[in-house]
């Protein structure tokens, strides 16, 4: 008598689900925004300050003496590149701060910062960068724009593979952050973020080490946020769907692990015409000791 296997075509069936719903799982890992804030974020901090056009394409923040605001992605993400169009408050600034940054949330958070900070009139907005990595920071760098960042929109993005964080400013990389946890130095590598965006009340610290405060009879102040792009690894719970190379997660890939020649270029030109300050340049904020990765390659 002739057995018949009938469970083979079932484990064959089940075999090709799991895989068919293992790579449909991975295709979903990395994702384009629908570029709707109504769809990909959420308010976080005072609703009445948050305004949103019909069509979800833009979005504003605003700061009066009353409150400030700001809004949270929705997902949150290990790796990948986020873009945001954003035009600065206009005219008297002074004291404010417009934040667009990804973080964890968490005590020992990692975090990756743009900071725009407020000027008097006819005075130049302050951009700063920061990391922090297992909740430590310290990191700060400031560059003034070769622009009017309060005219028209420009575009901001961060990087963050596991080779290296990329602060750019259309295109044009203006800091660096270099993975070199094999030495000693902490990097952003666990913990998935949020996209964040904020306006809030920095007169303690913002402009001039609080020298100049918020003048309230220009306000409200309000910061406009355009077009934005995500396209990053959503975080399912399981780091290595997100820290390998693939075609979804194309950042990871080796022609990223570093600057192009152009790019590298617009880096040397940033660093010697824009760049006001350098943590890595303050002996005395650290008493000559420089943290680690200020003697190490950027690139």
């Amino acid at each position: 008598m002739t057995l018949i296997n009938r469970s083979k075509p079932f484990v064959l069936l089940v075999g090709f689900s799991i895989i068919s719903s293992l790579l449909l799982w991975v295709s979903q890992a990395s994702v384009v925004s629908s570029g709707d804030f109504n769809k990909d974020f959420f308010v976080t901090w005072s609703p009445t300050h948050v305004n949103t056009s019909n069509d979800g394409r833009s979005r504003t923040l605003k700061l009066d003496q009353e409150s400030g605001a700001s809004f949270s992605s929705i997902q949150t993400f290990l790796f990948g590149q986020i873009d945001m169009k954003i035009k600065l408050i206009p005219r008297s600034s002074q004291g404010t701060v417009v934040a667009y940054y990804m973080s964890s949330d968490q005590p020992n958070r990692d975090e990756i910062d743009f900071e725009f900070l407020g000027n008097v009139n006819g005075q130049p907005y302050i951009l700063q960068t920061n990391v922090y990595a297992d909740g430590i920071d310290n990191r700060e760098e400031r560059i003034h724009l070769w622009f009017d960042p309060t005219k028209d929109f420009h575009t901001y993005s961060i990087l963050w593979n596991i080779h290296q964080i990329v602060f750019m400013v259309d295109q044009i990389p203006i800091t660096l952050y270099r993975n070199h946890a094999d030495k000693g130095v902490a990097y952003p590598m666990l913990q998935p973020m949020s996209v964040q965006a904020s306006l809030w009340n920095g007169e303690s610290w913002a402009t001039r080490g609080g020298r100049d405060k918020i003048d309230w009879s220009k306000g409200p102040f309000v910061a406009f946020f355009g077009d934005y792009k995500i396209d990053a690894c959503i975080w399912k719970g399981n780091p290595s769907f997100c820290n390998g190379e693939s075609t979804e997660n194309w950042w990871n890939k080796n022609e990223f692990s570093s600057l192009t020649r152009v790019q590298k270029r617009w880096f040397k030109w940033v660093r010697k015409y824009h760049l006001i300050y350098d943590y890595c340049q303050d002996y005395g904020r650290f008493n000559n000791k420089l943290p680690k990765e200020c003697s190490l390659p950027k690139y």
